[in-house]
């Protein structure tokens, strides 16, 4: 299944363009994972088919496809009033809203408005409470700062978290933030931008369900677990990674099913633990870490600190809970955050300055920093608005009509 080029093909083009998106948003929202690429190439040619659409319309040919661009408070209204009639309080609808609007926004598009039918079937199922109000245990003369879920989205935790986050990160050079109890389906970059923001570094990390072996292991044990890091930046966007510790995106895997096309050596092992090219058989056996037994370490490690420490699931309990990876995943989440400035006293130079020059050289090589396509996305968003084809409109207007009943 072919993506067409920036600025050229028809309404056929669009319609690919749209099952591409659509076979990848159906399997990454198990598991959690996120192909960046894919979103961004998805974004920015219906961007492109847009401006071309003008040029060519005048001349009388067919036009290429409806898009409608809505500011970020629009989409963030509409998405809410979803969530309202779905039986969320307005706490949790608003803090799930931010974070899908901001993956439309940054051209996130599997993390974007297709995620709110995910967030829907787990709700319907059971699986989370949309009701829940979160809890914050905080002491002055501790580190550790916790928020209990008490069921709910992992998203309205956060916020409610990280104030405190941010004041004991100050406070003792190093804090932690433990969630409990919660069900998370996003990508973890707004966790981590929250705190760069606050001109803190931070990491954040969280299980999923066992989808992965282990380097020399036969079955699934380990999550996508992804792993994300932020660093504050003077004049300039943060410098932020987000990555699953899997060699690939499930939904990688169910896009090679469905072109038939055989998978890389090396991404997936079949129900005997033997490895396979076959898509069907990787579905059906488990994914492989990147980068073989370090991708692996740094999976268990994600499970010991993120699952085991802070007493929450690990990836096997959480799928032996859900009982499907259909449903956004339930588990916890840790995010620790750091502030340059308490780690640099009394050594010279300013450390946020230090790290531009670390950047520059970066650059100098040619190279790029990571999450920079999704930084110029955010810019064309702010100034252009969020493009939304007709499709996606229509799917809004279904999901605030039917509430709970458009989803199986």
């Amino acid at each position: 299944m072919g993506i067409p080029p920036p600025g050229m093909g028809s309404s056929a083009d669009i319609d690919r363009l749209n099952n591409y998106r659509q076979a990848l948003w159906q399997t990454e929202m198990r598991d959690g994972t996120v192909n960046p690429h894919v979103d961004f190439l998805y974004s920015f040619c219906i961007y492109n088919f847009h401006v071309y659409d003008a040029s060519k319309h005048n001349k009388g040919e067919p036009k290429l496809t409806d898009v409608t661009t809505l500011t970020s408070a629009a989409l963030q209204s509409r998405v809410e009033l979803i969530l309202s009639k779905a039986g969320f309080n307005a706490p949790q609808g608003a803090a799930i809203a931010r974070t899908i609007v901001a993956g439309e926004r940054d051209a996130c598009k599997s993390h974007g408005i297709y995620r709110i039918e995910g967030v829907l079937r787990t709700v319907k199922a059971g699986k989370v409470r949309p009701d829940a109000v979160p809890e914050l245990e905080h002491r002055a003369d501790s580190a550790i700062v916790r928020v209990d879920a008490r069921s709910g989205f992992s998203n309205t935790a956060f916020e409610l978290g990280v104030p405190a986050l941010a004041e004991q990160a100050r406070r003792f050079g190093i804090a932690a933030l433990a969630i409990n109890d919660c069900t998370h389906f996003a990508a973890l970059w707004p966790e981590v931008e929250a705190l760069t923001e606050r001109g803190l570094a931070a990491f954040a990390m969280c299980p999923s369900y066992s989808t992965v072996a282990p380097a020399g292991g036969t079955a699934p044990l380990l999550g996508t677990n992804p792993f994300a890091f932020g660093w504050p930046r003077l004049d300039n966007p943060p410098y932020v990674f987000d990555f699953a510790t899997s060699v690939a995106a499930r939904g990688e895997i169910e896009l090679h099913r469905r072109a038939g096309k055989p998978l890389p050596e090396g991404w997936a092992i079949d129900t005997d633990g033997q490895p396979t090219t076959d898509p069907e058989a990787a579905l059906a056996g488990a994914m492989l870490p990147f980068g073989g037994h370090k991708g692996s370490a740094i999976g268990t490690m994600i499970e010991l600190l993120a699952g085991v420490m802070i007493g929450d699931f690990t990836s096997r309990e959480a799928l032996d809970y859900l009982g499907s990876t259909a449903f956004a995943p339930r588990h916890g989440e840790l995010i620790v955050a750091f502030s340059p400035e308490a780690f640099a006293a009394g050594r010279p130079g300013n450390p946020l300055a230090r790290a531009e020059m670390l950047f520059e050289a970066i650059v100098g090589q040619g190279a790029r920093l990571p999450s920079q396509r999704r930084f110029a996305a955010r810019a064309r968003a702010e100034k252009d608005g969020i493009p939304l084809t007709s499709e996606e409109l229509r799917q809004l207007d279904r999901l605030e009509e039917l509430g709970l009943d458009a989803v199986i």
